[in-house]
């Protein structure tokens, strides 16, 4: 969707104090930090840091190689959207974070920690009292331990332990031909195949300096959108059934299953996996596949409406879900939020209404935002999400008429270069970065799940909240464990 590829990497270094002072004057005027992440140096003592930042949608990046035993002093208490960035950094490659505030493991790599060590935040009082939840949890969910510090039923504080999922995806890719290595992005959380698998493209095309043809754009963009609808049909059927809504549960959950199948009439998968490479698109739509496709999308227009007038107009459900899991839009934007879980709080952030974000800038897209910034703004914008989506998908269907599989083919790529490749997704942007060293081969590839930055969001949300709450406002923000995990 969105590529931005900077050659002669060299260029970017700075000295650690130049590199970190232009990163906090950056922060300072508002910019947002897209990524920051190490990477090992060429000499074993030290490792090489990078950041990417946005003011709007410019992305700027800035280098700096550091000693690592030495490390760095943290900017987490001055900016906390850094906050995962810098405990991601200290886990990967031991860097030392100086007077970071809550540095503790995200995903136990081979050699951290054991899992049951992990330092829980304590708070004392004679009627406090510690309630742990998971990692095995009833039903089909991942795993996560959630510990929550109680006065009687109201949480006061929740920590989130993850790292149960940590299998080494972001490793796999090291190494590894990123021509072959679409399967395995695309599970790195399979809910979000298409934004995986887009946002890896997108880099790797930057890097062959390959352009997708239009028609291929736009069936990638189909893809997104269907994923989109499905996967909010999912999250609200999720919604409703946490709260015994059950007309609102049963009935989203029957129309996921039109959105699956129409991917699956497309790309031969119900996530949409195969339907994205490098270089194109391999879905193909016939005259008579066409057909099926739009009477599937009028069927969920028809069918939605009702069910969406039903749930809000419903006054158990606006009784269960307003007002609670609350966030500020000052809390969002501080911690760094993204996707789905800022725009709830009124933080516009959508790179599909970006300059230069095809299809999008050709067939526009409306971007969503709740000011509540609880479940129920959630849950609404889940609803608007959809409806724009589907008005979006109809008149793409009726603009494509059909579609050819398409994949033009990735030759060499740039020497001395660093490719950032962005998709919004339906959770929020993914992120993935391929790096090349002066003979063109890729030397790095990393993967960043919009759910890394969100699960703090979720921790915030339910304080002051009773215990009872924390399944709807978990499920409102539908977040990854093994896209935090990888």
């Amino acid at each position: 969707m969105i590529a931005h590829l900077e050659r002669d990497t060299a260029r970017l270094m700075r000295q650690p104090a130049d590199f970190f002072g232009e990163l906090k004057e950056r922060l300072r005027a508002n910019d947002r930090v897209l990524t920051l992440y190490s990477t090992a140096a060429s000499d074993p003592g030290h490792v090489t840091l990078t950041a990417v930042t946005t003011s709007g949608v410019n992305l700027q990046v800035v280098r700096t190689e550091l000693e690592r035993s030495w490390g760095y002093h943290s900017l987490t208490r001055k900016f906390p959207a850094l906050h995962i960035f810098e405990r991601e950094i200290f886990e990967r490659d031991g860097v030392p974070c100086h007077d970071h505030p809550w540095l503790k493991p995200v995903r136990y790599p081979p050699g951290a920690p054991p899992m049951a060590e992990y330092p829980f935040y304590k708070m004392d009082g004679k009627e406090l009292h510690e309630v742990g939840v998971g990692p095995v949890h009833a039903g089909v969910i991942e795993p996560g331990h959630f510990r929550f510090s109680c006065l009687g039923e109201q949480v006061h504080h929740l920590e989130i332990q993850l790292g149960y999922q940590h299998r080494g995806a972001e490793a796999l890719l090291q190494g590894k031909d990123p021509r072959r290595a679409v399967p395995l992005v695309e599970t790195i959380s399979g809910d979000a195949s298409i934004a995986h698998a887009w946002a890896f493209c997108a880099a790797l095309e930057a890097l062959a300096d390959v352009k997708v043809s239009p028609a291929a754009t736009l069936s990638r963009g189909m893809a997104l959108e269907l994923e989109r609808v499905a996967m909010h049909l999912a999250g609200l059927s999720g919604m409703m059934t946490d709260i015994g809504f059950l007309p609102g549960g049963t009935s989203y959950g029957r129309l996921r299953t039109t959105a699956i199948n129409t991917s699956m009439l497309l790309s031969g998968s119900r996530f949409g996996r195969g339907w994205i490479r490098p270089g194109g698109a391999r879905a193909a739509m016939s005259a008579e596949q066409a057909v099926t496709v739009k009477a599937n999308l009028e069927l969920l227009v028809r069918d939605l409406a009702p069910v969406n007038a039903l749930v809000q107009d419903a006054a158990s459900v606006r009784r269960r879900l307003q007002g609670t899991g609350t966030l500020t839009t000052e809390q969002a934007q501080s911690i760094g939020l993204v996707g789905m879980a800022a725009r709830m709080c009124n933080l516009a952030i959508d790179w599909r209404t970006a300059p230069g974000a095809e299809p999008y800038t050709a067939l526009p897209i409306a971007t969503v935002t709740e000011p509540g910034g609880d479940c129920w703004a959630r849950g609404v914008l889940r609803i608007r999400e959809m409806d724009a989506s589907l008005r979006w998908l109809r008149e793409a269907v009726a603009r494509a008429e059909t579609l050819e599989p398409k994949v033009e083919p990735l030759a060499a790529w740039a020497p001395s270069s660093l490719a950032v490749g962005i998709c919004e997704g339906w959770r929020g942007e993914v992120v993935y970065t391929v790096e090349t060293d002066a003979e063109g081969k890729v030397v790095h590839q990393r993967a960043q799940d919009p759910s890394l930055r969100n699960w703090l969001g979720l921790a915030l949300a339910v304080r002051e909240n009773e215990i009872s709450d924390f399944p709807i406002c978990n499920k409102s923000f539908d977040l990854s464990y093994c896209g935090n995990d990888l």
